[in-house]
């Protein structure tokens, strides 16, 4: 039924039920498991960053840290159910990079996590999770964490 599968992660809690998910689907159906973290390039050019002489230290560089260690992690737990990873870290905005991963690979499911947030926090800046379930072709899975 699946043959690539995307995990989109940003590394938080509310993606942790998801990658357990998304492991379970790509073993399960034999698929490729395609796991994006994406630098979103909203924060990093919103911020000034005067105190940083070198730009390799700002915020872009702590993101981009972020981002290898979130996918070393689901590489690793994926191959503890012999599934096949398909590494990728962009730079951008998240659902936009997202929805045009999902296109340019020919992904046939996307898994997204999310957690509660309160209700004036998703008035004022919505949700990646959102965004991409209004936009992308593909089936859209998205699954709960609750955060405490």
């Amino acid at each position: 039924m699946y043959d690539d599968i995307l995990l989109a992660t940003d590394g938080e809690r509310g993606s942790e039920n998801a990658t357990a998910h998304a492991i379970r689907l790509a073993a399960l159906h034999d698929a490729m498991l395609h796991v994006l973290f994406v630098v979103d390039s909203d924060v990093y050019s919103a911020y000034s960053g005067d105190e940083y002489v070198d730009e390799r230290e700002g915020p872009e560089h702590g993101l981009e840290e972020v981002g290898e260690d979130t996918l070393a992690a689901v590489r690793e737990r994926a191959a503890d159910h012999g599934v096949e990873v398909v590494e990728t870290l962009q730079h951008g905005r998240p659902h936009e990079e997202i929805v045009d991963y999902a296109d340019e690979n020919g992904i046939d499911l996307i898994v997204l996590g999310t957690r509660r947030h309160p209700t004036e926090y998703r008035s004022l800046l919505g949700s990646v999770t959102d965004r991409v379930v209004r936009l992308a072709d593909q089936a859209v899975t998205v699954v709960k964490t609750e955060v405490e």
